[in-house]
């Protein structure tokens, strides 16, 4: 049995999810990643002799298939097989009850459609209540949940989910503005059209004046 058998075995005896944009850290053990890690490289590989390409005897293919393997599973698609970055919040001492804005974060995917690259900027605002967390750390759970395969409408809202999970906001704006390869470089080969997606919650819903507000500090309207 190979390890991705394994792995499948204790997601579906938990009744986990394990989409493309699902994080499966909770059900992996120590070694697995090492032992996965291999297992891709060899899927890798036949996909290359399934191109037609000699990899034998090709220099500038040995070791692709070990190089694509340790890009899915360290860098790509991490977002998936590690566990959530620790994020330290921090009691909001002074009260703080104004609008503020963290921005651009550069964010990268992957369209789960034909896995090319989907890059872009995000832009998040707050309202906060009894918690807060310190800037980069906005930074660091955008690349968490954005190094998975997505589509961007939903990697919004598992981003919005998650820093709600963290600090329970009273109002909540997620806006991404992003170009996907999808259409770049395949396709119908648009080279400047861009998707803009956003989640808005809380205060900024009920008060359009507030989203009116973010919309003008980060000057993307």
């Amino acid at each position: 049995m190979t390890i991705s058998d394994t792995i499948r075995q204790r997601l579906l005896a938990a009744g986990a999810p394990y989409l493309a944009n699902d994080n499966i850290a909770a059900h992996l053990q120590p070694g697995d990643l090492d032992a996965l890690e291999v297992e891709v490289a060899e899927r890798v590989e036949g996909l290359l002799r399934a191109l037609v390409i000699d990899v034998d005897n090709d220099h500038n293919t040995r070791g692709t298939a070990e190089r694509v393997a340790r890009m899915y599973l360290q860098e790509v698609f991490k977002g998936r097989y590690h566990q959530s970055p620790r994020l330290t919040d921090f009691p909001n001492a002074k009260e703080l009850d104004q609008v503020y804005t963290v921005g651009p974060i550069t964010v990268r995917s992957a369209c789960s459609h034909h896995l090319v690259p989907i890059l872009g900027k995000c832009w998040v605002g707050i309202k906060p209540s009894e918690r807060v967390i310190g800037l980069s750390k906005f930074v660091r759970l955008a690349e968490w949940v954005f190094s998975r395969p997505h589509i961007q409408e939903e990697a919004v809202m598992i981003l919005a989910d998650e820093i709600e999970r963290l600090v329970k906001p009273v109002g909540l704006v997620v806006i991404v503005k992003a170009q996907h390869y999808c259409m770049k470089w395949r396709g119908v080969r648009e080279p400047e059209t861009s998707m803009v997606t956003s989640v808005v919650r809380g205060e900024f819903r009920d008060k359009p004046h507030m989203k009116d507000e973010f919309l003008q500090l980060i000057e993307l309207k």
